[in-house]
């Protein structure tokens, strides 16, 4: 049982914010120690203002600091879009969360796409691995980049950053950064983590709330089917949590763990 997923359920996204947020301190300290900064991936959709909502409270105590200036930012997807599109998801983690945050609690260093390459999805994917690969030591010494901690949502098929299923993509093994440019969700034009690294984080989270989301709650905990988030649960096991509101897991049976 030790090798399954995490998922914790909260009456509402109020009662979840505060346990993310002791979540994500908990992996931004871990991170500190290991090698003196936080590297997070993080994803769009619903995820942003939920994630504003944790981490921009006030903190209750010197344990309960949001060490944001240790931070670096990445994209797990992007869309290849302008920075200030209204699809983009760093324009999104901007507004929801970027721009909010105050002064004093120091700034994260953000990594967005390189938006000259928006007409070559390759090229935009080739050029945002190899700021990975800057980032994460040379690609001789390291086969995949490990993030201390990607911040993930699931959409209502199952997807998770730009990884559909029965995609092609999700056979991916040896890229970081992949280009896709037939998301069945629009824009079709986009870049994503691939699944290996996906896979390879200290940590993953995932952010479901919503009675819309309890159909696919129930496939991806109790049948799998091959959707990419099941298949992140498959393969990270215990690394993996869910934090959710009771809507969005009615009726699913898995075992919910307390949140301590």
């Amino acid at each position: 049982m030790g090798k399954q997923p995490n998922l914790f359920a909260f009456p509402n996204v109020g009662a979840l914010a505060p346990a993310l947020r002791s979540y994500v301190i908990s992996a931004q300290n871990a991170g500190l120690t290991r090698h003196g900064v936080f590297k997070v991936a993080v994803s769009g959709g619903s995820l942003p203002k939920t994630l504003a909502q944790a981490l921009l409270a006030a903190p209750a105590s010197d344990d309960d600091k949001v060490r944001f200036d240790k931070w670096e930012i990445f994209f797990a997807d992007e869309r290849a879009v302008p920075l200030d599109h209204e699809d983009s998801n760093y324009a999104l983690l901007k507004a929801e969360l970027l721009d909010k945050i105050p002064t004093e609690a120091g700034q994260p260093t953000v990594h967005p796409i390189d938006t000259q390459y928006l007409n070559d999805t390759q090229e935009l994917a080739d050029q945002y691995e190899q700021l990975l690969v800057r980032s994460f030591a040379s690609r001789d010494s390291v086969k995949l980049p490990i993030f201390d901690l990607l911040l993930l949502g699931t959409g209502p098929d199952g997807h998770t950053c730009s990884l559909f299923p029965g995609h092609p993509l999700l056979r991916e093994t040896s890229a970081w950064v992949a280009p896709i440019e037939d998301s069945p969700k629009p824009p079709p034009k986009r870049v994503t983590l691939t699944l290996p690294v996906v896979t390879h984080s200290v940590k993953v989270a995932f952010v479901a709330t919503g009675g819309g989301k309890k159909d696919i709650m129930k496939e991806i905990f109790e049948q799998g089917n091959g959707l990419p988030a099941a298949l992140v649960n498959e393969a990270t096991g215990e690394r993996c949590s869910w934090f959710t509101d009771d809507a969005a897991v009615e009726g699913v049976s898995f075992p919910r763990r307390g949140f301590l």
